[in-house]
């Protein structure tokens, strides 16, 4: 008879007597990274730069803004037949209906010398801002593409469509200097007053076009109610009437009328209106004018560029 020795089964340790060696704590391990990166000069990828070193970005990058400006500028209208003369056609259009309207059927001329150029001017300058603050709501929502392929600072798009649209009043100028001269408007000392009056007014809408590209590109939203909000802003500039005649006729208050003539936007078309029209004379502006001109100017610009760099990382993604 046989005998079979049995032998035991090999049982594994239980649980918890060979506990496995401790890693590094996840703070250390995140710490060590972090010293890593900084021996070996590494830093996170789109992080936001400070606010002088993020300006040098956007000055080193001049000829990028330029060139893109001037692209956007040429291929605006490139598939219209009329092509680039459409810059000055578009103003001038609205002229003539605002003229139809104001002038003719509500009488806004009335009180005013020289009515043709008075409006003129008004729209071709309300049309610079109106048309920079639509470009600016697009900036980032409307270059997803590039914003998310390229590192750049991003406040570099809406500074290139606040100067295509400055390129684009400098060619409109140019048939408004031409209507002036048939209407009897020649140049004096005081066109030359022009230059600082659009200096002061494309700060200021390149710093209202930085707010809504920031606004727009988390809330796209504001770009179909932008239209509606510039045109209730253009009827309470002035653009088509005398806000010294509303003054005048005492139907307002006071305070009303000077919320009125500080208005920004009524501010750069006096001082456009006062510079190329010869009957509209300093008696006809507001108070301080171009204390009020540089004080919109230096406020809209230097807190619109810093609030758009403070969210500087957040654009193209999400």
């Amino acid at each position: 008879m046989t005998t079979q020795t049995l032998t035991p089964p090999l049982q594994s340790p239980p649980p918890g007597d060979a506990p496995p060696p401790e890693g590094p704590p996840r703070a250390a391990a995140g710490e060590d990274l972090r010293a890593l990166a900084r021996r070996h000069g590494l830093t996170v990828s789109g992080a936001r730069p400070s606010l002088p070193a993020y300006a040098r970005q956007i000055w080193s990058r001049r000829d990028f803004i330029a060139a893109f400006a001037t692209a956007r500028l040429t291929a605006q209208y490139s598939q219209a037949r009329l092509g680039q003369v459409w810059q000055v056609m578009t103003p001038l259009l609205n002229a003539a209906v605002y003229y139809l309207i104001f002038g003719v059927l509500m009488d806004a001329k009335d009180g005013v010398a020289d009515y043709v150029p008075f409006l003129i001017t008004g729209i071709f300058v309300w049309t610079f801002t109106s048309n920079t603050i639509l470009a600016g709501t697009r900036a980032i929502s409307g270059n997803l593409g590039l914003v998310r392929a390229l590192h750049f600072p991003r406040a570099s798009l809406p500074i290139s469509l606040s100067l295509q649209q400055l390129q684009q009043l400098l060619l409109s100028l140019a048939a408004l200097v031409m209507i002036l001269f048939g209407l009897g408007e020649f140049p004096t000392w005081s066109w030359l007053l022009a230059v600082p009056a659009l200096l002061c007014q494309a700060l200021f809408n390149t710093g209202v076009a930085l707010v809504l590209a920031r606004l727009a590109a988390r809330t796209p939203d504001i770009s179909q109610l932008m239209p509606f909000v510039l045109r209730t802003w253009m009827y309470a500039s002035g653009a088509m009437w005398s806000i010294q005649n509303l003054a005048a006729s005492g139907r307002f208050p006071d305070a009303v009328v000077l919320a009125l003539q500080c208005n920004p936007a009524a501010v750069y078309i006096d001082l456009m209106r006062f510079a190329l029209i010869e009957s509209y004379t300093s008696a006809q502006l507001p108070p301080h004018v171009w204390a009020l001109a540089a004080g919109w100017a230096l406020l809209a610009f230097t807190g619109g560029f810093i609030w758009f760099w403070k969210a500087e990382e957040t654009y193209g993604r999400g």
